[in-house]
């Protein structure tokens, strides 16, 4: 079973589970569990409809027995076995807020909830674990928690300060995939209420002139609470600072927000309102910053107090404007395409369908070529073809013949032949578009020979484009690569994801409308250090880049760049000086990411500690550092005692479980061993912590637990229990229910039939 699928069926059998709660004299039991709702907007795969569409707390179950409600014990026959693995009993929501800040071209959200353990025994305990949906570019700030008069907390910290070996077996959370973040608080009281606080940061989506943004608000219905007099109420607040001092319009909201205040550049909204049930749909904004034509300018701000970096902290940015007169560039492409063994099944084709769509979207007088790369070569043509209706069949034709997956991977090879075909290029912008799965060995030397082949090609050398696919592949390697080509980066690490982050990948690479941007004041500075190093081509999205300098700008800047009939414009920038405008916050994870690329391009020490400080300093986690999850001083002296009660012959360190481990925060640098291989796409996944290694060893003979879903008789399952003992325990749960159960469950009837 794939481990998506595992949790998915963890939550499944927790639901069934909970079937056990007394719900009061109208109800014996809780009701039947409704089939989930379908995401709206939410990347999430259809085959794993209990993965969750909003932040989710689930009471982590190993035993059945504790299962029933805190207030209004059933008294239920007592249970004979144990989950394993644990199941997973989504929490009640008792109450939720969320306020999301849009700064230039981020969202930083911030959601509070609290949840109720309505499902444990109120003298037992179990833990809980907190999973928040999040997006590909998103990056966890923190969370907060407050339980049981305890409160805990995230914190990043450099690696060496954090003993990985001892906290192996008593990991806190982390991503069980890309797109779920998970964290486990420990030993919940039943009845307890648990208040959280999760923060964390994703990218704007830019598309028809629009700023897009999506926050996971999706709750099923068994997350209402089961008690009608429980006041339920939604609270989401809006902030936008576009920081352009032009006019912001709100274009469209899933919920009606009522206007709070606005200024040139900012707005602010609130929706406040008592619901009967939790929201069935995500949260949906977007705004528009007014101009019909090209426009830029600089903010900048000096260092404060608590920043270690004491230059001061700019922030270009330039935007298309709506003018439907510009013109965006012609293109040459070409598609440089892994096509190795480890591509096989879904990655393969859905790369074949995203390029099919882009090569269909090119325009006329557009020209292109397509290279399949595993350890040979594989060309459509041995030259540039125009993008007519005939030559793109072809190349459709011939993708389906030859898209085959098979062999190792050479990037290097391919790479050099693409450059040589766009050599003559004019009055066009040459692109290469890279797309692979994997790691190679010569990855730095692949980015020392790039750069001086761009370097001797002038102002018009290729633009170089990257998609890093899975887990296999070096992502900095690839954002390195985009950066010295001044091209986009993109990623996809589902299946599921490639085909739509492709397609939004291409059609933002292919819409030119300024090139060759130069700005003279960084040649002026005393020192300026910018990111990303070459500054991009502006497409139909915004072009926002930031930096660090010493010296001083002048009141107006000119940037300077070329439009796609070939002709020069100046635009003129004016600066901002600002002391409230969030720059530090706005571009850490830009920072953090394009520092690290050249920290692993460079292999310099001091560029991975500016990372270290800079994570540590913003509180987003980093190659060079981890988060930990740890109780502050709330309840503390209090938890420090009961260690030392229970293990006072061991002499153990009382502070030792305070603190645990949130792994898989990091991407890392790819696995050259998974690409020799060819081991299939990684994709991540999901994986159950290792909290309960020493139960699992106890009873590791156990496969599972079978239960009817209608009453509350648990036959365990075990590959060392023989039939005559099973047979015997249904009898005895038989004899026990039969009378107070009329029907029987999907997966094992109260007669022990299926």
């Amino acid at each position: 079973m794939a481990d998506d699928e595992a949790f998915a069926k963890a939550v499944e059998d927790g639901l069934k589970l909970a079937k056990r709660v007394y719900a009061g004299k109208d109800q014996r039991f809780a009701p039947p569990v409704p089939a989930p709702r379908p995401a709206a907007g939410m990347e999430r795969s259809p085959e794993s409809p209990f993965l969750p569409a909003a932040p989710m707390v689930y009471a982590v179950i190993t035993d059945p027995a504790i299962v029933d409600n805190p207030d209004i014990p059933s008294y239920q026959p007592h249970v004979h076995g144990r989950c394993d693995p644990p199941a997973l009993i989504p929490l009640h929501m008792t109450d939720i807020g969320v306020e999301v800040d849009c700064i230039l071209d981020s969202a930083f959200v911030a959601i509070r909830g609290r949840w109720r353990v309505h499902c444990v025994m109120r003298t037992r305990s179990s833990d809980c674990r907190l999973v928040v949906p999040m997006g590909e570019q998103d990056s966890v700030l923190g969370v907060e928690v407050e339980v049981d008069g305890r409160s805990y907390s995230t914190q990043v910290i450099e690696l060496e300060d954090h003993n990985i070996e001892n906290t192996a077996k008593s990991e806190g959370g982390g991503f069980l995939k890309p797109q779920l973040f998970s964290l486990t608080i420990p030993q919940v009281n039943g009845g307890s209420d648990i208040s959280i606080r999760v923060r964390w940061s994703q990218k704007l989506i830019y598309k028809d002139d629009q700023f897009f943004v999506t926050i996971p608000f999706n709750f099923p219905e068994y997350v209402t609470p089961l008690a009608k007099i429980v006041t339920k109420k939604e609270k989401i607040q809006l902030n936008v600072n576009s920081g352009t001092g032009k006019e912001v319009v709100l274009q469209k909201s899933s919920r009606p927000l009522k206007e709070r205040s606005r200024e040139v550049g900012k707005l602010n909204f609130l929706y406040e309102a008592l619901v009967e049930g939790w929201s069935n749909q995500d949260l949906e904004f977007s705004f528009s910053v007014s101009s019909n034509d090209l426009f830029g300018g600089i903010l900048l701000k000096s260092p404060t107090a608590y920043d270690g970096d004491r230059r001061d902290i700019f922030s270009l940015y330039l935007f298309p404007g709506s003018n439907q007169k510009r013109k965006a560039f012609k293109n040459e492409v070409v598609f440089v395409v892994d096509i190795s063994g480890s591509m096989q099944g879904r990655p393969i084709e859905n790369v074949k369908s995203a390029l099919t769509t882009s090569i269909l979207e090119l325009r006329p007088g557009d020209y292109f070529d397509i290279i399949a790369f595993n350890d040979e070569l594989h060309s459509f043509s041995s030259c540039l073809e125009p993008a007519t209706e005939v030559v793109v069949e072809n190349a459709i034709q011939w993708m389906n013949k030859n898209f085959v997956a098979e062999g190792g991977t050479d990037i290097m090879h391919p790479l050099n032949e693409a450059i040589g075909l766009l050599s003559s290029t004019q009055n066009s912008i040459p692109q290469i578009f890279l797309i692979t799965d994997g790691a190679v060995e010569d990855e730095r030397n692949i980015c020392h020979t790039i750069r001086t082949h761009l370097a001797n090609k002038g102002h018009m050398s290729p633009r170089i484009s990257t998609f890093g696919i899975g887990s296999y592949c070096n992502h900095y390697f690839l954002k390195m690569l985009a950066s010295i080509g001044r091209g986009q980066y993109d990623a996809a690490y589902g299946a599921d994801l490639i085909e739509k982050h492709m397609a939004r990948w291409f059609h933002r690479a292919l819409s030119t409308m300024l090139a060759n941007i130069t700005i003279d004041i960084f040649n002026d500075l005393d020192e300026v250090e910018v990111y990303p190093t070459h500054i991009p081509d502006l497409m139909r999205c915004p072009l926002i880049i930031s930096g660090r300098c010493h010296g001083k700008f002048p009141e107006t800047l000119k940037a300077k760049g070329i439009l796609a009939d070939m002709s020069d414009i100046i635009i003129d920038l004016k600066v901002q000086h600002t002391k409230d405008f969030p720059l530090e916050k706005a571009f850490s994870k830009q920072h953090i990411d394009l520092l690290t690329a050249q920290a692993w391009f460079s292999e310099s020490k001091l560029l991975q500690e500016k990372v270290t400080k800079l994570s540590i300093q913003s509180s987003i986690p980093s190659e060079y550092t981890c988060m930990v999850f740890l109780q502050t001083d709330t309840g503390k002296q209090e938890a420090i005692k009961q260690v030392k009660k229970k293990d006072s012959r061991k002499h153990a360190n009382p502070k030792e479980n305070l603190s645990v481990l949130v792994r898989r925060t990091a991407i890392g640098f790819g696995d050259i061993i998974a690409t020799t291989e060819n081991h299939p796409t990684g994709f991540g996944g999901l994986k159950e912590p290792e909290t309960f290694d020493v139960y699992n060893k106890a009873v590791g003979c156990c496969n599972g637990i079978a239960y009817c879903c209608c009453c509350p008789c648990f036959i365990k399952t075990c590959s060392k229990v023989n039939d005559q003992l099973v047979i015997v325990m249904t009898q005895l749960c038989t004899a026990l229910s039969c009378l107070a159960c009329s029907e029987c469950c999907t997966e094992l009837c109260c007669d022990g039939s299926e």
